[in-house]
């Protein structure tokens, strides 16, 4: 009995316990409404998006595909923390067991791995929007956009499958309190009592790596970009040319910004209090924003939608 006891203390076998937002708010109840009703601006919004997307055959385009995607991403992505930590406030309840944990870690990094290298792919289709228009059909066919976003989502898993075993197999002695709102690959290790130096400077490493290719695509696709700008005579085409990127720019600003300094930046700079506000923004409120990003800004998905709005009540009113 004792021998399992001690087994129980020392891995990865006994409950977690999130330590969460709300401990640390002065009005935890406000704090869950306000989290919840961003959760389903999300939710809703990705979700409008996708359908009009769908439904809309001006929106049957590589760039509309990949947005899809995003939102497809999104939607996920906001899906694996925040229903888990609005029930735990509701319920009273912040534990979470070793196999939901690692759940909710290997789905977190592969969408996280995902987003990155769909927002590269989507540089790519940018560049070759702009810099090649008459190659653009044959260089941007459909199987081509399948088989970019499937290879996203591949490296992403690759990403997810590589960390959460490692990280879930360290033991795990004393506390079993994270300072995070769910399973974050750092906050998680922080709990480990073995020595994770090495695991950490390869962590460190893939995430470089991770973050440096997207990077050099999206940069190399801007530059020859701008280039291109540069050449063009008509003022028309420079404005539908910045137009097309500029909500790409956005997002990819407002995502990488975050991961650049949850991962890249050494540790001197983090406390708990500011990665869960740093998270808090990466994983909860970019989903939300995303969506708005690309509809606002644009008079394409903006015609689709109230199109679909003026369809709707036509339709209903021919039936009755």
């Amino acid at each position: 009995m004792a021998n399992i006891t001690w087994m129980a203390n020392h891995t990865g076998w006994s409950d977690f316990i999130l330590l969460g937002l709300f401990r640390q708010s002065k009005h935890p109840a406000l704090l869950s409404v306000v989290i919840f009703v961003v959760f389903l601006m999300a939710l809703s919004g990705n979700a409008v998006l996708i359908l009009l997307i769908h439904c809309d055959a001006h929106l049957h385009t590589p760039m509309y595909f990949f947005i899809s995607q995003l939102s497809l991403m999104d939607m996920v992505y906001v899906s694996v923390t925040v229903p888990k930590m609005f029930l735990d406030q509701v319920m009273g309840v912040n534990k979470i067991s070793a196999p939901e944990c690692g759940m909710q870690m290997f789905f977190y990094v592969t969408l996280a791995g995902s987003e990155f290298f769909l927002l590269a792919t989507m540089a790519y289709d940018c560049y070759v929007a702009i810099c090649h228009p008459l190659r653009y059909p044959v260089l941007m066919h459909h199987r081509v956009c399948l088989f970019l976003s499937s290879g996203c989502w591949f490296l992403g898993s690759v990403d997810g499958f590589t960390f959460t075993p490692i990280t879930m197999t360290f033991p795990f002695c004393g506390s079993r309190e994270i300072h995070h709102f769910f399973c974050e690959v750092p906050a998680v290790l922080n709990l480990s009592c073995s020595d994770i130096s090495l695991y950490e400077i390869f962590m460190y490493l893939c995430c470089v790596l991770m973050l440096l290719i997207p990077v050099v695509i999206i940069s190399s696709s801007y530059l020859l970009i701008l280039l291109t700008i540069h050449r063009m005579n008509s003022a028309e085409g420079r404005k539908k040319a910045f137009a097309t990127c500029s909500s790409h720019l956005t997002v990819v600003i407002l995502f990488y910004g975050a991961a650049i300094y949850t991962y890249m930046l050494p540790s001197s700079y983090h406390t708990p209090e500011k990665d869960m506000m740093v998270f808090v923004f990466y994983t909860i409120l970019t989903p939300v924003l995303n969506p708005l990003i690309y509809s606002l800004r644009n008079k394409d998905v903006m015609g689709a939608l109230k199109k679909m709005l003026t369809v709707g009540p036509a339709f209903q009113k021919a039936m009755e």
